[in-house]
């Protein structure tokens, strides 16, 4: 989520309160939809004793969380491009951790896709609500650890004064040592890497399963469904974490289109992937959909749902 780039030129005026509302709109609609299947979630209490709604319920808040960071810097781009150093210090450690967190929940809820496919008669025994909520904590204090270890790395290099300056809130302004520069290329990629060789692993098992189990190619299918859009997820989750080299890229490329381009890397890898969490749950799951009905219509469903239906 590289914000520094929009700062390059100044915009008109017309083209940045264009730029302003559009990102505006979409927070609004997005968040609308991901609060709207949190509501139904906690209206109805079985999907709080399922390990893989609880996982489904974190990764909604943290997009929630994402959209409303991002979209918040990008509009202190315009309206206030010198932001003291104090005050972007905190958003950019909360945007560093729930940006991070994301491709982690995806890897838990993969793994617990794969535990119940296929080691069906443990996964009751593994995955329990109670381990389900430490996994969650587990997956914040990782995603937490890289942004605290560079505050305290800024801490020992810069003066307290430092935190009391005004200076353009993007990452690379605020933590500029040579060390955040060369952790940061590490982190992300040994981070990316790791994340993608288990999602692999654990949603091909999943696949070969569901191709040899007895329920007929129509689950098969719908597992490839699943996989490609999280696989596509994960994808624009990796390239938000590249966002300064996708950028740099294009616009050797392109230098006319600077201002285009990183308006549009920001939309497709900041704002837009944050409407596929609600496709794959809200409009594909059969539960959650008949009990979003319900919720929107005449209240909770009380009828028993089967739960991987």
């Amino acid at each position: 989520m590289n914000t520094s780039e929009f700062t390059k030129r100044k915009d008109l005026f017309n083209e940045a309160v264009l730029k302003n509302i559009t990102v505006i709109i979409f927070a609004v609609i997005i968040n609308s939809i991901n609060s709207l299947l949190l509501y139904t979630a906690f209206k109805n209490p079985v999907f709080t004793q399922e390990p893989r709604y609880i996982l489904y319920m974190q990764l909604i808040i943290n997009d929630i969380l994402t959209l409303t960071i991002c979209v918040t810097m990008f509009v202190f781009t315009y309206l206030l491009p010198n932001l003291n150093v104090g005050v972007c210090c905190i958003l950019i450690l909360i945007a560093s951790n729930v940006y991070k967190n994301t491709p982690l929940n995806l890897a838990g809820m993969a793994i617990e896709r794969y535990v119940a496919i296929c080691y069906p008669l443990h996964h009751a025994r593994i995955c329990t609500v109670q381990n389900t909520k430490i996994l969650i904590g587990i997956i914040w204090l990782v995603g937490a650890l890289p942004g605290i270890v560079d505050l305290f790395v800024i801490l020992a290099l810069r003066p307290l004064s430092y935190f009391s300056t005004s200076r353009m809130c993007y990452q690379q302004n605020v933590f500029n040592s040579e060390y955040h520069i060369i952790s940061l290329a590490v982190f992300n990629i040994g981070y990316m890497c790791s994340v993608w060789v288990l999602l692999f692993y654990t949603y091909f098992k999943v696949l070969f399963s569901a191709k040899a189990a007895s329920s007929g190619p129509a689950q098969a299918q719908k597992a490839r469904k699943t996989i490609l859009l999280h696989g596509v997820q994960l994808l624009l989750c990796t390239l938000s974490l590249f966002t300064t080299v996708l950028d740099g890229a294009l616009t050797a490329l392109f230098p006319n289109s600077w201002s285009i381009i990183y308006f549009t890397t920001f939309t497709l890898t900041s704002i837009l992937p944050r409407l596929l969490s609600p496709l794959i749950y809200g409009l594909r799951d059969q539960k959650f959909k008949k009990y979003m009905k319900s919720s929107l219509i005449c209240g909770s469903n009380k009828r028993a749902i089967d739960p991987y239906d």
